[in-house]
């Protein structure tokens, strides 16, 4: 799918004019990549890599123009089960246009960044920093979820909840693999600067964008080291818990047992002898409430012992 964009009124608006300032392609059939290789003269590779979400990110020099392949996070879905992939987007900087390639459909142009913008070079810095965003709001949204999860784990004594901590800590990986990968990008953006014709003010955008970029993973390598440093220590949460739980089931069959000695030592059918109750109807449940007696007795002595 394409979609074409003009520049009114220092926004950026839907249009179906034959030439815009932006092309936002999203999902193309072989047809329309086609059609867009031979009439923009795309490097076909690296028009094929903006919808892989393996390939690296990268920025190469072309004779009339920029081409970035950049990591950006993917919109996450429940049926991930807390696994946050990462997606790569191609951004084809030419004189007079933009053409944004894209696997699945966004909302590029949203949020405060979009409201007012000049041209098509500060609409191409606002991609990477918008893609560096989202990826700082994925962070938050991942510790979120991590401190859930660890707050569940203090009770729990299956490893569901240390696979979800696991999916998080390998999602983590990758953000943090797409991030430094994003870095380097951006540095070569930095040092071609003047050949790609950046204004003063977009140069010092660039530097807030490194910055941010350099910010992000920094967080993102210290979620995953304190992810990855406290797994040992959850598993043996829930492994204690598991043992605290045997433990209770121990002192009760103990309990039990002891009261079931005494039971059958003389026979059920000898409560009126062992009891000295003649009348069985009083018998049975005076012989019943001591053995609860005692195995509470004995269930309470384990207990107190166990503490000491």
């Amino acid at each position: 799918m394409i979609k074409r964009y003009r520049i009114e009124n220092n926004q950026l608006v839907p249009t179906e004019v034959e030439n815009p300032v932006v092309w936002v392609v999203t999902s193309p059939t072989e047809d329309e990549k086609s059609w867009l290789v031979q009439n923009f003269n795309l490097d076909e590779h690296n028009f094929a890599s903006a919808f892989d979400p393996e390939e690296p990110a990268r920025m190469e020099l072309e004779p009339d123009h920029v081409e970035l392949i950049f990591k950006r996070p993917k919109n996450y879905s429940s049926k991930d089960h807390f696994l946050f992939k990462v997606s790569s987007m191609g951004l084809f900087l030419f004189k007079d246009k933009l053409i944004v390639a894209v696997s699945e459909e966004l909302n590029l142009f949203s949020g405060k960044y979009f409201k007012h913008v000049t041209g098509i070079r500060e609409i191409f810095l606002k991609l990477i920093y918008n893609a560096i965003f989202h990826f700082m709001e994925h962070l938050k949204i991942i510790n979120m979820i991590a401190d859930e999860i660890e707050a569940k784990i203090n009770a729990s004594m299956e490893n569901r909840y240390l696979l979800n901590l696991f999916t998080l800590e390998k999602s983590l990986v990758y953000y943090l693999n797409a991030v430094n990968s994003n870095n380097y990008a951006i540095d070569r953006l930095k040092h071609n600067a003047e050949k790609i014709s950046f204004s003063p003010r977009s140069r010092e955008f660039l530097d807030d964008i490194i910055i941010e970029n350099n910010q992000c993973a920094r967080q993102a390598e210290i979620y995953s080291s304190i992810l990855a440093g406290l797994m040992d220590a959850r598993a043996s949460i829930v492994s204690n818990n598991l043992n605290v739980l045997m433990k209770n089931l121990t002192a009760v069959v103990i309990a039990v047992a002891v009261p079931s000695f005494f039971a059958g030592v003389g026979g059920m059918s000898e409560l009126c002898a062992v009891t000295g109750i003649t009348n069985p109807r009083l018998a049975f449940p005076g012989f019943l409430s001591v053995m609860l007696l005692l195995g509470l007795a004995t269930y309470w002595l384990i207990k107190r012992l166990e503490k000491h």
